[in-house]
């Protein structure tokens, strides 16, 4: 009889841990959109401030040189980043993509919503 009992609590639990803990899949999928931002397929998106707020910023592929430095515009830097490219992209801590500061490689796909240092400077590259 207590086995009976123990096992009904373990359920009842389980089941009000489900109840609770999971969300509608309405909500699901309009809390994630909220919360990752706008970028378009194609495109580099950069925020001045963490979580994707702030002025964005956009970069189209087609106006990219490969492997070439792009420098934010003077006073400019990103907080929280995605990349949308279809190719890697490595943000900067350098103004000139110079390797001696800080600096991370991204897949295509990638939403950062807090870079560990502020970006000044980006370089897409060859898949």
């Amino acid at each position: 009889m207590r086995t009976i009992r123990t096992a009904a609590v373990v359920m009842a639990a389980a089941s009000a841990l489900a109840l609770f803990s999971a969300p509608t899949a309405g909500a699901a999928g309009t809390a994630g959109k909220a919360r990752l931002g706008t970028c378009a397929t194609g495109q580099l998106c950069l925020w001045t401030k963490a979580g994707f707020r702030g002025t964005r910023s956009t970069s189209e592929l087609a106006d990219i040189g490969i492997e070439d430095c792009v420098v934010l515009p003077a006073g400019g830097s990103a907080v929280s980043l995605a990349n949308r490219t279809g190719r890697p992209v490595t943000t900067y801590q350098s103004a000139t993509c110079a390797e001696t500061g800080e600096f991370s490689t991204y897949p295509s796909g990638t939403w950062v919503p807090e870079s560990p240092y502020v970006v000044r400077a980006y370089k897409v590259w060859e898949h």
